[in-house]
């Protein structure tokens, strides 16, 4: 009776304690420590302290990382302690192995570990269900959330994503540079082309377009029909000047481009499209405006209907600054003054400057070479161009060259001979 008093009940009580208690720090130290008593009490009988150590380190397993190995040292000494207690007080060591309490220990506590493993099986299948089902939710919302960023400038909605920031009808008044740009002659050549032809068009136009903007950093307010607004300055800017230089940089590099595409509309039959771009630099108003329900990106203001006006006055494959743009940039850019514009919404006249190239003047420093004549058309990128391409260029123009070699030979014999028809004739 006084070994199921020292040994059965307590062990029973750590068995329950043990099931229905959930595993802080504390109740893994009540059960070790109690575990660990009976350990000691009974002097390190092997089959049921084998049994009653399973019980422990289920406990140790389930307790977090960081109260682990002060639990194992908790059990550890309050075995040894118990276990001198033991033998001071001369309790008798179970030696028996045919009685029924060992058994009933080792069942009870196979028991337990059983259902703790079957309760974090069942536990594991259904966490892993939900995250499954978590990360086909994830997916979806990445999914949902790429397609809609195409609809949003980059620089406006990687903040909100990054830092999770409130969105709400907010604006500011900040210093910008602003673009706007169209193509002249789409609308001439929208009454002659199929929908189909003319999408491909706008859309080959746009997206080489857009690249350009973002490599410069801008941001795409929006499209309007077949032209585009950009602006420097919000919500990243690099100073006020630089955002000029950048924004006109960009600029030239979309005339560039669309000397490019001209060529291949060309050879496609389609004739006649030339870009043409406004920019002013000014303070206007930029942020969120809208509605809780619906928000737009953009700005608004004088400057931002002067770069418009602008761009409606500039001609073929023109850049039209205003005067304080041209502060910004004159020094790194060559300009020309274009005039002073009566435009519409402004009561003085406007004073516009005209932007070439750079290195108009030398060009065996430029990084482009673009020129162009009636059946002639020399497009070069250095930028773009592989070395390994070096040569293949030089064997094509060799080429070329050698082509019009022979055609100008050609042409001075078909000369030499009609005047040696003509001279006869006269005789």
């Amino acid at each position: 009776m006084a070994l199921l008093v020292i040994v059965g009940l307590p062990s029973v009580l750590i068995l329950i304690y043990n099931y229905g208690r959930q595993a802080s720090f504390w109740t893994s130290n009540i059960v070790i420590i109690l575990l660990s008593m009976v350990i000691g009490s009974i002097q390190l009988h092997m089959i049921i302290s084998l049994s009653l150590a399973a019980l422990i380190g289920l406990r140790i397993i389930v307790s977090s990382p960081e109260n682990r190995i002060k639990l194992i040292i908790v059990s550890v000494i309050t075995v040894i302690i118990f276990y001198y207690v033991s033998i001071i007080l001369n309790i008798p060591a179970l030696e028996g192995y045919d009685d029924w309490i060992t058994p009933l220990i080792l069942l009870a506590s196979m028991i337990v570990v059983l259902c703790r493993f079957g309760c974090f099986y069942r536990k594991y299948v259904r966490y892993e269900a939900h995250s499954h089902h978590a990360v086909g939710r994830l997916n979806s919302a990445v999914s949902v959330i790429n397609k809609l960023t195409r609809f949003v400038p980059l620089q406006v909605w990687e903040p909100i994503v990054r830092a999770d920031i409130p969105v709400n009808v907010s604006n500011k008044r900040a210093k910008l540079t602003i673009m706007f740009s169209d193509i002249i002659g789409f609308t001439e050549l929208s009454d002659s082309l199929s929908s189909d032809n003319l999408a491909d068009i706008l859309n080959t136009y746009m997206h080489s377009m857009t690249l350009i903007a973002n490599k410069h950093g801008a941001v795409l307010d929006k499209f309007v029909g077949d032209g585009m607004i950009c602006f420097f300055g919000e919500p990243n800017s690099q100073g006020t000047r630089q955002d000029a230089l950048s924004c006109l940089e960009m600029a030239i590099d979309m005339r560039r481009e669309m000397r490019t595409l001209r060529q291949k509309w060309r050879l496609m039959g389609f004739e006649g499209l030339y870009i043409r771009i406004g920019i002013t630099t000014g303070y206007c108003h930029v942020g969120n405006f809208g509605s809780n329900n619906r928000l737009s990106y953009t700005l608004i203001g004088k400057e931002a209907n002067l770069a418009a006006r602008l761009e409606s006055s500039a001609g073929k494959d023109e850049i039209l600054i205003s005067e304080s743009t041209y502060d910004y940039v004159c020094h790194n850019y060559e300009c020309q003054h274009a005039g002073a514009f009566h435009l519409k919404g402004f009561d003085k006249k406007v004073q516009a400057w005209r932007v070439f190239d750079p290195d108009i003047n030398k060009a065996y420093l430029s990084k482009w070479v673009d020129y162009t004549l009636p059946g002639f058309n020399l497009h070069l990128n250095f930028k773009d161009m592989n070395h390994n391409d070096y040569q293949d260029v030089k064997a094509r123009l060799n080429f070329a060259l050698g082509r019009i070699e022979q055609e100008n030979e050609k042409n001075e014999n078909d000369i030499n001979a009609e005047n040696k028809r003509n001279d006869i004739g006269n005789k």
